[in-house]
């Protein structure tokens, strides 16, 4: 079962059919998108983020550390969140069950959003997992972390964002 998971979410990391696009470079406008959240809610990105600097991370419960990562980000969102910073975790291809078990027990505070089916995931040219994109106030791709970060690289890049770097 978790072979198949692990083909069907690559499968659609990789845009089958031509629908995948490609990443966002530093100093590009991040691609828009609409999504619903892990709590009912239902958020535009980046547009409902302007005047805040935002990591939109994408990541899997199958992903072997992206429940570390995960969960190491929360401190640092509960200490620079009055700064400005909004921490967007993009689950890719599950279902709101599965998320809700997975992140429930980590206690996170920051939004889940929701991408059942990997369209968000593909606009982005996400291709692994856990992907991190750091978008400044205005929306603008400024940094990106491939695989897993530490809660102090991470906090790093985005203090330097927060401080107008």
């Amino acid at each position: 079962m978790a072979a198949r998971l692990l083909l069907l979410a690559l499968l659609l990391l990789s845009g089958c059919g031509g629908e995948g696009a490609k990443p966002p470079a530093k100093g590009e406008p991040a691609p828009t998108f609409q999504t619903d959240t892990l709590g009912g809610g239902r958020v535009t990105v980046p547009g409902g983020f302007r005047g805040k600097v935002v990591a939109v991370r994408f990541w899997a419960d199958w992903c072997p550390y992206c429940r570390k990562e995960i969960a190491e980000l929360q401190p640092v969102y509960a200490r620079l969140r009055g700064r400005g910073l909004e921490i967007l975790a993009v689950n890719v291809a599950q279902d709101r069950d599965t998320v809700r078990r997975f992140a429930e027990p980590l206690g996170i505070r920051y939004p889940i959003l929701l991408d059942p089916d990997g369209a968000t995931a593909r606009a982005y040219g996400v291709q692994a997992l856990p992907l991190t994109l750091l978008l400044d106030r205005h929306g603008i791709v400024r940094g990106k972390i491939v695989g897993e970060a530490t809660a102090e690289v991470f906090e790093g890049q985005v203090r330097g964002l927060l401080d107008g770097n």
